[in-house]
């Protein structure tokens, strides 16, 4: 095999390598189960964002299943999360 066609060769073996990456990273991100905001089930700290005023953002729950902090969780699953206080909520809601 001459020079001109192993540089060939290399050069398609690389394409076909990323392109099969392409493909596999393609098929997991479509697998990937869509997610939804989740009231009143995070415990202190652990909340993604809301958390009432005062608060910046994300880990800023100050008790557990504190009402007006959310996370997510796959779509579907929230209203079925239990906790002491009751399911969790698609909206905020009233915790002691």
């Amino acid at each position: 095999m001459n020079t001109k066609s192993r540089t060939t060769a290399l050069a398609l073996s690389a394409l076909a390598l990323s392109l099969s990456g392409a493909a596999a990273q393609a098929s997991t991100t479509q697998t990937e189960p869509s997610m939804e905001q989740c009231y009143g089930i995070a415990l202190a700290g652990e909340n993604d964002c809301a958390a009432g005023p005062g608060t910046s953002c994300a880990g800023t729950a100050t008790t557990d299943y504190q009402g007006n902090a959310w996370t997510y969780v796959p779509e579907g699953t929230c209203e079925s999360i239990q906790t002491p206080y009751g399911h969790g909520s698609l909206t905020p809601v009233e915790r002691p």
